[in-house]
């Protein structure tokens, strides 16, 4: 049996986004601080499985943004993952139903040089300019945004700190003061002069309405209003974007269903069906698996929950093997299956 993929968002392997999230009908996100860790709590396991990296975020009432790399699954797996989880825990705790997140979720895919330390700014400034601190002392012991765990001052140990620093000094010390001084030198620029009034525009829904809207309309009218950054730099991530469609659309047909893909890796390995999915340890079936999962995410595009229901264990296992270089193997189920090596991944 076959099944279509869902059109994916705007993505690639590494990409960084700037994703905001919003409270249907602008109403509040967070009723306290409880939820404020809850959803934290969701977004740190995320981060700590290897699913996403995570540079900046705050949380204000009645919305959240976030600056995150893609890692071992795609922007659209870990956003369902956040947020769905965190609506459904908000709902039993306070006695509610019905939607709570607007719509979807908006998403910038972003070019890190040079926008990634602007968009730190540009979010970690959002509680101060949306007047939920009344200065940047008082920011940098705000707990609900990254500002206070890149000053260290509120541990956050599944933020990439060091990766951000890094782009202001060689040392944490040092970083830390070059960087709150760049965070101070923005409070008195509106947020147009860092070029990023383009944030709270949409991506189009998926790359499928992207490409021919692209080709009826040039750039400047679809492409640039989903990615941030230089010429070249979009012209790269739309003839990678054109590559990932046309594999994940296959010209040869749909892509093959996970039980598939089971049956190629047990005959690759040598090993039965009731071990793949029996939680074996023995190590041709471990190896199986690992390949197993890195193909089916990676190169099929499925999601680490649809891996593990299949395969019988958690979606942590799965993300963690995803998120490691490809495994041995993965070539002999590349042959196996009639899939050709993924060119958006080169």
């Amino acid at each position: 049996m076959m099944s279509m993929p869902r059109a994916a968002r705007i993505d690639a392997p590494g990409a960084l986004h700037h994703v905001i999230a919003r409270g249907i009908e602008g109403r509040p996100l967070f009723h306290d601080d409880e939820d404020r860790d809850r959803f934290l709590a969701r977004l740190g396991r995320l981060a700590a499985e290897g699913a996403v990296h995570i540079y900046a975020w705050s949380l204000l009432s009645n919305h959240v943004h976030l600056l995150c790399e893609s890692a071992a699954l795609s922007l659209s797996s870990t956003m369902h993952r956040l947020l769905t989880g965190y609506a459904v825990a908000f709902n039993k705790r306070h006695g509610r139903s019905g939607h709570l997140f607007q719509n979807r979720f908006r998403s910038l895919l972003c070019q890190k040089e040079p926008y990634l330390r602007e968009l730190v700014r540009y979010i970690h400034l959002n509680p101060l300019r949306a007047g939920i601190v009344g200065g940047l002392e008082e920011l940098g012991r705000w707990p609900w945004s990254g500002h206070s765990a890149l000053l260290g001052r509120v541990p956050r140990p599944w933020q990439e700190t060091d990766r951000v620093l890094s782009f202001f000094a060689p040392t944490r010390r040092a970083a830390r003061t070059a960087y709150n001084r760049f965070i101070a030198a923005g409070i008195p620029r509106p947020p147009a002069d860092l070029g990023l009034e383009r944030l709270p525009l949409p991506s189009w829904g998926g790359w499928s309405e992207v490409t021919p809207r692209r080709h009826r309309h040039g750039y400047r009218s679809t492409a640039e209003r989903c990615i941030l950054g230089d010429r070249r730099f979009v012209s790269k991530m739309i003839e990678r974007m054109e590559m990932r469609q046309r594999r994940n659309f296959r010209l040869d047909g749909p892509r093959p269903d996970i039980a598939s893909v089971c049956r190629r890796a047990c005959e690759a390995w040598g090993v039965s069906a009731g071990e793949l999915l029996g939680g074996s340890r023995r190590r041709p079936v471990v190896e199986a698996r690992t390949a197993l999962s890195w193909f089916a995410m990676r190169d099929l595009g499925y999601s680490g929950a649809e891996v593990a229901r299949h395969l019988g264990v958690s979606t942590s296992c799965i993300t963690r093997a995803a998120a490691h270089p490809m495994p041995e193997g993965v070539e002999a189920l590349r042959r196996g299956i009639g899939t050709r090596r993924p060119l958006a991944r080169r």
